[in-house]
């Protein structure tokens, strides 16, 4: 595993609701925390949050005591982002406080750069 500065920080609500996921959907330690974007919404990324495995292009890292791996070409977006879980009567789910961000929707789940 690479050694490398941790770009993405991952809040204790968060981290919590992860190992919660990963016990229930039986993740295995092949997998880790993948955090990117792709193109879409309505701004014109969205995030990625999901369980997967490292892929050759891919940086690994640990945040929160997670496995964390995110491509190398998604840091651009992605560099200082924190993730946290909001559960309350409003939102219920991850959200995404990204500094790269230039502006976000009302969902928070996309943004543009």
């Amino acid at each position: 595993m690479a050694n490398i500065e941790t770009p993405v920080t991952i809040t204790e609500g968060a981290v919590k609701q992860l190992m919660k996921i990963m016990k229930e959907e039986k993740v295995t330690d092949k997998h880790g925390l993948r955090v990117g974007v792709k193109g879409g919404g309505c701004s014109g990324f969205t995030y990625i949050l999901g369980f997967d495995e490292k892929k050759e292009n891919d940086d690994e890292f640990i945040s929160g005591g997670l496995r964390i791996i995110m491509d190398k070409a998604h840091a651009i977006y992605l560099v200082g982002i924190e993730i946290d879980f909001a559960d309350d009567l409003q939102n219920r789910g991850f959200t995404f406080n990204n500094p790269n961000a230039k502006e976000s929707c009302g969902c928070g789940t996309s943004f543009s750069a």
